[in-house]
């Protein structure tokens, strides 16, 4: 089940993918990661599928990556009369916590933190940006507005406040009790929403505990202020498009993207580039041609990773997806303009020696035509370097530790194979050799590029760069 590609794909399982057979579909079409939205679904479900992807990884032999997103907190305003409202451009509109169904002048927001953070000239938007509402003023239970942007309003919808730090935890008791469920499964990554600022992710690691690997939703403007600091706390982040794109204006989302891609990059940490990437497979067997050039454009930027959300949970054509998803990033890489974008913005090796090793092994692995760059870790923190240094040739992940093959699952480039540890240079060689070789990196004679650290078995301690040839 090699892989012929760098980027790696993120498959979002639902209803539309649940059993075995479909799971297996996907893996075979070209899924790395199984996401699991904990906005949906029963904990018998997630159970279920869990168990099937452990038992895919068993037949195939390969490390999957699986991923658990938290909900969050959700804002919504309450019901309405009738089940919705019209709400007409410059009448006033008033939000209070009064339980009563609302009508055309006043609703239900059961949400008094948005009370206490709002400033008047403070812009509510409803229904994904649909409808927007100008504070004109507040009080601790209640908000007199001006219809910006009209519309129909109806029972719950999502209420976003662009530009405004809430004194919201991004991890409510529902998420907890899920946080608790998925980490006694064993998942292996957790996608956490409404990040705003790098308290909200201090809070997370600490109830996972090292469990599990963070992965920080870009979702909030708030939050692309403290970029850095978010980068530096997490294990991946995710560019989650579409509630950028109701916060801020449509426009900015591209340079946003690329930014945070590019600052990933940097940092060495994977980026997921998520949201209405292939949206139209919902109900069609073939994305727009806009669709495919915005999946390739996160190829062609350095994306660890692109990923489907409702095409593969709840749409019509799931595995058409995948397969889609797949063949575009194919096409990118093959591309000769490929390389010489991602080499355009190639980040500086850090000061240590684990960096130094692998941007040597980068280099020498173009230089001499290596069949692939082999990494020997426990950790994950050589695959890492490996990874950054984005090299021409192929990297194959060698681990004994499951855990640490499915955390790093998106990793770009990284073709995981787990293995026993090791005691000796000599052995070093030999496993590299062999799995180079029966994993079809390699033929017999081609020669190879080895990292690791010495003494064996240390975490983080990348001091070792070693040329081999596979032998007979």
């Amino acid at each position: 089940m090699r892989r012929t590609r760098n980027a790696k794909i993120v498959a979002t399982v639902g209803p539309a993918t649940s059993t075995p057979e479909m799971l297996a579909r996907l893996f075979a079409a070209g899924a790395d990661v199984f996401r699991f939205n904990f906005s949906h679904g029963g904990y018998d479900d997630h159970r279920a599928r869990f168990e099937a992807v452990r038992e895919l990884e068993r037949k195939t032999k390969r490390p999957i990556g699986i991923m658990m997103d938290l909900q969050g907190p959700k804002l919504r305003v309450g019901a309405f009369a009738g089940g919705s409202a019209e709400l007409v451009a410059g009448k006033r509109f008033r939000l209070d916590l009064d339980p009563r169904p609302g009508d055309a002048t006043r609703a239900h927001l059961p949400h008094r933190e948005i009370f206490a953070a709002i400033a008047a000239g403070t812009d509510l938007l409803v229904d994904d940006g649909k409808l927007r509402l100008r504070i004109l003023a507040h009080g601790p239970d209640f908000a007199e507005t001006e219809v910006v942007a009209g519309g129909r309003i109806s029972d719950r919808k999502g209420v976003n406040v662009p530009n405004v730090v809430l004194p919201l935890s991004p991890i409510t008791d529902k998420d907890r009790r899920d946080l608790a469920f998925g980490l006694e499964l064993g998942v292996d990554l957790v996608a956490l929403s409404f990040v705003q600022r790098p308290d909200d992710v201090a809070e997370a690691k600490k109830l996972i505990a090292g469990r599990a690997g963070v992965v920080v939703k870009l979702e909030k403007p708030s939050a692309i202020d403290h970029l850095a600091e978010l980068i530096d706390m997490c294990d991946g982040v995710m560019v989650a498009r579409g509630d950028l794109g109701v916060e801020m204006p449509p426009e900015d989302v591209p340079s946003i993207q690329k930014q945070i891609v590019r600052a990933c990059r940097e940092a060495g940490t994977p980026v997921i580039v998520a949201t209405q990437m292939l949206e139209s497979m919902m109900a069609s067997p073939a994305p727009t041609r806009a669709e495919a050039s915005d999946v390739a454009t996160a190829v062609y930027d350095g994306a660890d990773a692109v990923m489907l959300s409702g095409e593969t949970a709840s749409g019509m054509y799931p595995v058409e997806a995948v397969e889609i998803m797949d063949r575009i990033i194919q096409r990118v890489e093959k591309d000769t303009l490929y390389r010489t974008i991602l080499d355009a913005v190639h980040p500086e090796p850090e000061a240590t020696a684990a960096d130094a090793i692998s941007a040597a092994a980068r280099q020498v692995g173009h230089t001499i035509s290596a069949a692939c760059i082999a990494t020997f870790t426990m950790s994950g923190s050589t695959a890492l370097r490996a990874a950054r240094e984005r090299p021409d040739v192929p990297i194959l992940g060698l681990t004994g530790k499951p855990a640490t093959a499915r955390r790093l699952a998106l990793l770009w480039g990284v073709h995981w194979v787990l293995t026993h540890d090791i005691a000796s240079f000599t052995e070093m060689v030999q496993i590299a050799a062999e799995a180079a070789r029966t994993e079809g990196f390699a033929e017999p004679g081609q020669r190879l590029v080895i990292t690791a650290g010495v003494p064996f078995g240390t975490p983080g301690a990348t001091n070792v760069l070693r040329i081999a040839r596979v032998g007979e």
